[in-house]
Protein backbone atom coordinates (compact mmCIF):
# COMPACT_ATOMS: atom_id res chain seq x y z
CA UNK A 1 0.00 0.00 0.00
CA UNK A 2 1.29 3.45 -0.92
CA UNK A 3 0.27 6.35 1.33
CA UNK A 4 0.75 10.07 0.70
CA UNK A 5 1.08 12.02 3.96
CA UNK A 6 0.90 15.77 3.50
CA UNK A 7 2.59 17.57 6.36
CA UNK A 8 4.58 14.37 6.78
CA UNK A 9 7.52 16.16 8.39
CA UNK A 10 5.39 17.95 10.98
CA UNK A 11 4.61 17.30 14.65
CA UNK A 12 2.15 14.47 13.97
CA UNK A 13 3.68 13.34 10.69
CA UNK A 14 7.07 12.70 12.28
CA UNK A 15 5.43 10.06 14.48
CA UNK A 16 2.92 8.75 11.92
CA UNK A 17 5.28 8.20 8.98
CA UNK A 18 7.66 5.81 10.83
CA UNK A 19 4.64 3.83 12.07
CA UNK A 20 3.36 3.43 8.51
CA UNK A 21 6.81 2.30 7.38
CA UNK A 22 6.97 -0.23 10.20
CA UNK A 23 3.70 -1.66 8.90
CA UNK A 24 5.38 -2.32 5.56
CA UNK A 25 3.77 0.53 3.64
CA UNK A 26 5.38 2.75 1.02
CA UNK A 27 5.11 6.37 2.15
CA UNK A 28 5.46 9.72 0.41
CA UNK A 29 5.95 12.52 2.94
CA UNK A 30 5.09 15.84 1.29
CA UNK A 31 5.97 18.91 3.33
CA UNK A 32 7.05 22.52 2.90
CA UNK A 33 9.52 22.00 5.78
CA UNK A 34 9.12 25.41 7.42
CA UNK A 35 9.95 23.61 10.67
CA UNK A 36 12.60 21.23 9.33
CA UNK A 37 12.68 17.52 8.58
CA UNK A 38 13.35 14.94 11.28
CA UNK A 39 12.44 11.80 9.31
CA UNK A 40 15.10 9.13 8.94
CA UNK A 41 15.99 7.68 5.55
CA UNK A 42 14.13 4.53 4.55
CA UNK A 43 14.04 2.64 1.26
CA UNK A 44 10.23 2.73 1.39
CA UNK A 45 10.07 6.47 2.13
CA UNK A 46 10.05 9.30 -0.40
CA UNK A 47 10.42 12.78 1.08
CA UNK A 48 9.18 15.51 -1.24
CA UNK A 49 9.54 19.18 -0.40
CA UNK A 50 6.71 21.33 -1.69
CA UNK A 51 3.74 23.57 -1.03
CA UNK A 52 0.24 22.03 -1.00
CA UNK A 53 -1.04 25.19 -2.67
CA UNK A 54 0.90 24.10 -5.74
CA UNK A 55 -1.30 21.09 -6.46
CA UNK A 56 0.62 20.16 -9.61
CA UNK A 57 3.73 19.50 -7.48
CA UNK A 58 1.98 17.01 -5.18
CA UNK A 59 3.12 13.44 -6.13
CA UNK A 60 -0.02 11.33 -6.54
CA UNK A 61 1.12 8.57 -8.94
CA UNK A 62 0.37 5.11 -7.59
CA UNK A 63 -1.02 6.43 -4.30
CA UNK A 64 -3.70 4.28 -2.64
CA UNK A 65 -4.58 6.62 0.25
CA UNK A 66 -3.97 10.20 1.34
CA UNK A 67 -3.59 11.32 4.95
CA UNK A 68 -3.90 15.09 4.83
CA UNK A 69 -2.17 16.71 7.79
CA UNK A 70 -0.68 19.79 6.12
CA UNK A 71 -2.15 23.04 7.44
CA UNK A 72 -1.35 26.36 9.04
CA UNK A 73 -1.93 25.18 12.59
CA UNK A 74 -3.59 26.99 15.51
CA UNK A 75 -5.34 30.31 15.99
CA UNK A 76 -2.31 32.63 16.44
CA UNK A 77 -0.75 31.44 13.18
CA UNK A 78 -4.08 31.84 11.40
CA UNK A 79 -4.42 35.37 12.75
CA UNK A 80 -0.92 36.19 11.55
CA UNK A 81 -1.85 35.73 7.88
CA UNK A 82 -5.53 35.09 7.15
CA UNK A 83 -4.98 34.82 3.38
CA UNK A 84 -2.36 32.12 3.89
CA UNK A 85 -4.50 30.05 6.25
CA UNK A 86 -7.45 30.08 3.84
CA UNK A 87 -5.26 29.14 0.86
CA UNK A 88 -3.44 26.32 2.67
CA UNK A 89 -6.19 24.94 4.87
CA UNK A 90 -9.21 25.22 2.59
CA UNK A 91 -8.37 25.82 -1.07
CA UNK A 92 -5.46 23.37 -1.10
CA UNK A 93 -7.67 20.71 0.49
CA UNK A 94 -10.12 21.02 -2.40
CA UNK A 95 -7.32 20.78 -4.95
CA UNK A 96 -5.82 17.81 -3.20
CA UNK A 97 -8.99 15.72 -3.02
CA UNK A 98 -9.80 16.49 -6.65
CA UNK A 99 -6.33 15.36 -7.73
CA UNK A 100 -6.69 12.22 -5.60
CA UNK A 101 -9.96 11.37 -7.33
CA UNK A 102 -8.41 11.99 -10.76
CA UNK A 103 -5.63 9.51 -9.94
CA UNK A 104 -7.98 6.82 -8.66
CA UNK A 105 -6.99 7.11 -5.00
CA UNK A 106 -9.46 5.13 -2.92
CA UNK A 107 -9.24 6.76 0.51
CA UNK A 108 -8.82 10.30 1.87
CA UNK A 109 -8.24 10.85 5.61
CA UNK A 110 -8.38 14.44 6.82
CA UNK A 111 -7.07 15.96 10.04
CA UNK A 112 -9.68 18.53 11.00
CA UNK A 113 -9.88 19.97 14.54
CA UNK A 114 -12.05 19.66 17.62
CA UNK A 115 -11.89 23.45 17.83
CA UNK A 116 -14.55 23.71 15.09
CA UNK A 117 -17.18 23.41 17.86
CA UNK A 118 -16.20 26.74 19.43
CA UNK A 119 -17.76 27.36 22.84
CA UNK A 120 -20.17 24.62 23.93
CA UNK A 121 -22.21 24.32 27.11
CA UNK A 122 -23.23 20.70 26.48
CA UNK A 123 -21.75 18.13 28.85
CA UNK A 124 -20.72 15.98 25.86
CA UNK A 125 -19.88 17.41 22.44
CA UNK A 126 -20.77 14.86 19.77
CA UNK A 127 -20.28 14.96 16.02
CA UNK A 128 -23.95 15.86 15.47
CA UNK A 129 -23.80 19.23 17.25
CA UNK A 130 -23.65 22.41 15.14
CA UNK A 131 -20.25 23.95 14.49
CA UNK A 132 -19.56 27.51 15.66
CA UNK A 133 -15.95 28.25 14.65
CA UNK A 134 -14.62 31.50 16.12
CA UNK A 135 -11.31 31.99 14.30
CA UNK A 136 -10.01 31.79 10.74
CA UNK A 137 -8.23 28.56 11.64
CA UNK A 138 -11.45 26.95 12.96
CA UNK A 139 -13.44 28.24 9.99
CA UNK A 140 -11.02 26.80 7.43
CA UNK A 141 -11.26 23.40 9.10
CA UNK A 142 -15.06 23.52 8.97
CA UNK A 143 -15.09 24.59 5.31
CA UNK A 144 -12.60 21.85 4.42
CA UNK A 145 -14.90 19.27 6.00
CA UNK A 146 -17.80 20.56 3.90
CA UNK A 147 -15.65 20.43 0.78
CA UNK A 148 -14.64 16.84 1.44
CA UNK A 149 -18.20 15.74 2.17
CA UNK A 150 -19.20 16.98 -1.27
CA UNK A 151 -16.81 14.41 -2.79
CA UNK A 152 -17.77 11.44 -0.62
CA UNK A 153 -19.49 9.65 -3.51
CA UNK A 154 -16.20 9.69 -5.45
CA UNK A 155 -13.73 8.68 -2.72
CA UNK A 156 -13.90 7.18 0.78
CA UNK A 157 -13.64 10.21 3.07
CA UNK A 158 -12.77 9.96 6.77
CA UNK A 159 -12.39 13.10 8.86
CA UNK A 160 -10.93 13.26 12.34
CA UNK A 161 -11.59 16.11 14.77
CA UNK A 162 -8.65 15.73 17.14
CA UNK A 163 -8.46 17.19 20.59
CA UNK A 164 -5.35 19.18 21.49
CA UNK A 165 -2.42 16.86 20.90
CA UNK A 166 0.29 16.33 23.51
CA UNK A 167 3.46 14.31 23.83
CA UNK A 168 6.96 14.17 22.40
CA UNK A 169 7.78 14.15 18.68
CA UNK A 170 11.09 14.66 16.84
CA UNK A 171 9.42 17.77 15.30
CA UNK A 172 8.27 18.97 18.67
CA UNK A 173 5.58 21.56 19.36
CA UNK A 174 5.77 23.55 22.58
CA UNK A 175 2.83 25.82 21.74
CA UNK A 176 0.11 23.29 22.65
CA UNK A 177 -1.24 23.32 26.18
CA UNK A 178 0.21 20.25 27.93
CA UNK A 179 3.59 20.52 26.21
CA UNK A 180 3.84 24.28 26.75
CA UNK A 181 2.86 24.24 30.42
CA UNK A 182 5.17 21.32 31.16
CA UNK A 183 8.12 23.14 29.59
CA UNK A 184 7.25 26.28 31.57
CA UNK A 185 7.36 24.26 34.78
CA UNK A 186 10.70 22.64 33.87
CA UNK A 187 12.37 25.85 32.68
CA UNK A 188 10.91 28.53 34.95
CA UNK A 189 9.45 26.60 37.88
CA UNK A 190 6.37 28.68 37.08
CA UNK A 191 3.26 27.90 35.03
CA UNK A 192 1.22 30.81 33.70
CA UNK A 193 -2.41 29.80 33.31
CA UNK A 194 -4.66 32.05 31.19
CA UNK A 195 -8.12 31.78 32.67
CA UNK A 196 -7.95 28.19 33.83
CA UNK A 197 -11.61 27.21 33.99
CA UNK A 198 -11.86 26.43 30.27
CA UNK A 199 -12.24 22.70 29.67
CA UNK A 200 -10.24 21.33 26.75
CA UNK A 201 -10.07 17.82 25.34
CA UNK A 202 -6.65 16.23 24.94
CA UNK A 203 -5.15 13.30 23.04
CA UNK A 204 -1.66 11.85 23.12
CA UNK A 205 0.33 11.98 19.88
CA UNK A 206 0.77 8.20 19.91
CA UNK A 207 -3.00 7.78 20.11
CA UNK A 208 -3.90 10.27 17.36
CA UNK A 209 -1.39 8.65 14.99
CA UNK A 210 -2.91 5.28 15.85
CA UNK A 211 -6.36 6.73 15.03
CA UNK A 212 -5.19 7.58 11.51
CA UNK A 213 -3.72 4.09 11.09
CA UNK A 214 -6.92 2.51 12.45
CA UNK A 215 -9.02 4.35 9.85
CA UNK A 216 -6.49 3.69 7.10
CA UNK A 217 -6.61 -0.04 7.74
CA UNK A 218 -10.42 0.03 7.87
CA UNK A 219 -10.38 1.24 4.25
CA UNK A 220 -14.01 2.27 3.56
CA UNK A 221 -15.68 0.47 6.49
CA UNK A 222 -15.86 3.61 8.63
CA UNK A 223 -16.65 6.80 6.76
CA UNK A 224 -17.59 10.27 7.92
CA UNK A 225 -16.51 12.40 10.88
CA UNK A 226 -14.98 11.21 14.15
CA UNK A 227 -14.08 13.10 17.31
CA UNK A 228 -10.76 12.01 18.79
CA UNK A 229 -10.17 13.16 22.35
CA UNK A 230 -10.20 11.11 25.52
CA UNK A 231 -9.31 13.42 28.42
CA UNK A 232 -11.47 16.49 28.98
CA UNK A 233 -9.54 18.52 31.54
CA UNK A 234 -9.57 22.20 32.50
CA UNK A 235 -6.44 24.24 31.85
CA UNK A 236 -6.02 24.54 35.60
CA UNK A 237 -6.45 20.78 35.90
CA UNK A 238 -3.61 20.26 33.41
CA UNK A 239 -1.39 22.66 35.38
CA UNK A 240 -2.14 20.82 38.61
CA UNK A 241 -1.21 17.48 37.00
CA UNK A 242 2.09 18.98 35.89
CA UNK A 243 3.07 20.39 39.29
CA UNK A 244 2.43 16.96 40.79
CA UNK A 245 5.36 15.81 38.62
CA UNK A 246 7.50 18.94 38.24
CA UNK A 247 7.95 21.24 41.29
CA UNK A 248 6.56 24.61 40.16
CA UNK A 249 4.02 27.22 41.16
CA UNK A 250 0.94 28.27 39.21
CA UNK A 251 0.11 31.87 38.36
CA UNK A 252 -3.34 32.69 36.97
CA UNK A 253 -4.00 35.60 34.60
CA UNK A 254 -6.99 36.68 32.52
CA UNK A 255 -7.67 35.03 29.18
CA UNK A 256 -9.28 36.32 25.99
CA UNK A 257 -9.76 32.76 24.69
CA UNK A 258 -13.24 31.55 25.67
CA UNK A 259 -13.11 28.14 23.95
CA UNK A 260 -14.40 25.47 26.31
CA UNK A 261 -15.86 22.11 25.31
CA UNK A 262 -15.80 18.40 26.16
CA UNK A 263 -15.33 16.04 23.23
CA UNK A 264 -17.32 12.82 23.19
CA UNK A 265 -15.47 10.16 21.18
CA UNK A 266 -17.95 7.30 21.57
CA UNK A 267 -18.42 7.10 17.79
CA UNK A 268 -14.70 6.42 17.30
CA UNK A 269 -14.63 3.94 20.18
CA UNK A 270 -17.53 2.08 18.53
CA UNK A 271 -15.24 1.30 15.58
CA UNK A 272 -12.97 -0.66 17.91
CA UNK A 273 -10.31 1.96 18.58
CA UNK A 274 -8.85 2.15 22.09
CA UNK A 275 -6.46 4.86 23.37
CA UNK A 276 -3.34 3.74 25.23
CA UNK A 277 -1.74 6.97 26.44
CA UNK A 278 -2.74 10.23 28.11
CA UNK A 279 -1.77 13.59 29.59
CA UNK A 280 0.40 12.05 32.31
CA UNK A 281 2.28 10.05 29.67
CA UNK A 282 3.03 13.29 27.80
CA UNK A 283 4.22 15.08 30.95
CA UNK A 284 6.54 12.22 31.84
CA UNK A 285 7.91 12.05 28.28
CA UNK A 286 8.69 15.76 28.16
CA UNK A 287 10.47 15.63 31.50
CA UNK A 288 12.56 12.66 30.36
CA UNK A 289 13.30 14.21 26.94
CA UNK A 290 14.43 17.46 28.56
CA UNK A 291 16.60 15.77 31.19
CA UNK A 292 18.27 13.61 28.54
CA UNK A 293 19.04 16.61 26.30
CA UNK A 294 16.76 15.38 23.51
CA UNK A 295 14.46 18.41 23.91
CA UNK A 296 15.25 22.11 24.35
CA UNK A 297 13.00 25.14 24.67
CA UNK A 298 13.81 26.28 21.13
CA UNK A 299 11.92 28.80 18.98
CA UNK A 300 11.60 26.24 16.17
CA UNK A 301 9.18 24.30 18.36
CA UNK A 302 6.77 27.25 18.51
CA UNK A 303 4.82 27.64 15.26
CA UNK A 304 4.00 31.31 15.72
CA UNK A 305 7.60 32.29 16.50
CA UNK A 306 8.88 30.46 13.44
CA UNK A 307 6.20 31.85 11.15
CA UNK A 308 6.86 35.41 12.31
CA UNK A 309 10.46 34.94 11.20
CA UNK A 310 9.39 33.42 7.88
CA UNK A 311 6.85 36.15 7.09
Amino acid sequence: MKVLVTGGCGYIGSILVPKLLNLGMDVVAFDIMWFGNYLEDNTHLTIARGDVRDIDSVPMEGVDAVIHLANVANDPCGDLNAKLVWEVNALATMGLVEKAIEHGVGQFIYASSGSVYGVKEEAQVTEELPLVPISDYNKTKMISERILLSYQNDIAVQMVRPATVCGVSPRMRLDVSVNMLTMQAIKNKLITVFGGAQTRPNIHIQDITDVFIHLLQSKDRFKGIYNAGFENVSIMGIAEKIVDTVPARIEVTESNDPRSYRLNSDKLLATGFRPRFGIQSAIDEIVTATESGFLDDDDIFYNIRTMKKLF
